[in-house]
């Protein structure tokens, strides 16, 4: 069995307000293992960005047990490229903030952009760049942090349907090429289980944990967009479309 990540447990978070506390996750409990993609999906407003919070550090639980074992990298739905900066200096901005810029971490990001398609375009900026490319270059700039763990909250949203599959192929490569461990909130449930070694799905808020997926997939080539053609992927769907109880 791989080492433990992250591991929550009983964790629950309140908001104070002027009207009073508002529960917003109950009793929170799973763990993410090395080089596990975990989703997470739930309805609308369910607490699931603000689980990734939480585990990142951002928000401190009102109770419960947190321990994360590595550090976190955070991909957030926008890329959040600075457009006056080329590529090259918007994937060293995270080195930049931590004072840690030398010739080794230029040398690892350099080697990050030629592996990853975006060498000839470290000279571009963002908006000479498809959406695709500034996604990639996006996930390059956490990668040159080194984290053990990432963190997509809704990474792909802001993408069109087609290439929302293909980055989302690409990236899940590029992280289990880096051998990351992956925490994925998506409301696609389709993203999730093409995506994810396991699903964690969310009640309405106060949120808890209603189910836990193990994902096996039967599919020759391991790749998101291959693996939605396994013969179990439409059984997965439906049992998590009932669990998820969205009324329109």
């Amino acid at each position: 069995m791989n080492k433990i990540m992250i591991s929550l447990k009983d964790i629950a978070l309140n908001y104070h307000t002027l009207d009073g506390e508002t529960e917003a996750l109950k009793n929170i409990t799973f763990n993410v293992y090395e080089s596990e993609f975990v989703g997470v999906i739930g309805p609308s407003g369910s607490g699931k960005s603000t689980l990734l919070s939480v585990i990142s550090g951002l928000l401190k639980p009102s109770k419960g047990q947190l321990k994360v074992n590595g550090k976190i990298g955070y991909m957030l739905q926008k890329d959040h490229l600075f457009e006056w900066r080329n590529i090259w200096q918007n994937v060293l901005l995270g080195l930049e903030i931590q004072n840690s810029i030398d010739e080794n971490s230029k040398k690892y990001v350099n080697e990050l952009l030629k592996k990853y398609g975006l060498e000839d375009f470290k000279n571009y900026y963002p908006h000479q760049l498809s959406g695709g490319m500034r996604q990639r270059a996006a996930l390059i700039r956490t990668l040159a942090l080194k984290p053990d763990i990432m963190l997509l909250d809704e990474a792909f949203s802001a993408l069109d349907y087609q290439t929302r599959l293909a980055i989302s192929d690409e990236v899940w490569k590029i992280l289990k090429n880096e051998r990351k461990t992956a925490v994925i909130v998506t409301h696609d449930i389709s993203e999730a289980i093409a995506m994810c070694d396991k699903i964690v799905v969310l009640s309405i808020r106060p949120a808890v944990v209603k189910s836990i997926y193990e994902i096996k997939l039967t599919c020759d080539d391991p790749s998101p967009i291959r693996c939605r053609e396994a013969p179990e992927f439409r059984q997965y769907f439906n049992s998590i479309w009932k669990e998820l109880d969205v009324h329109v």
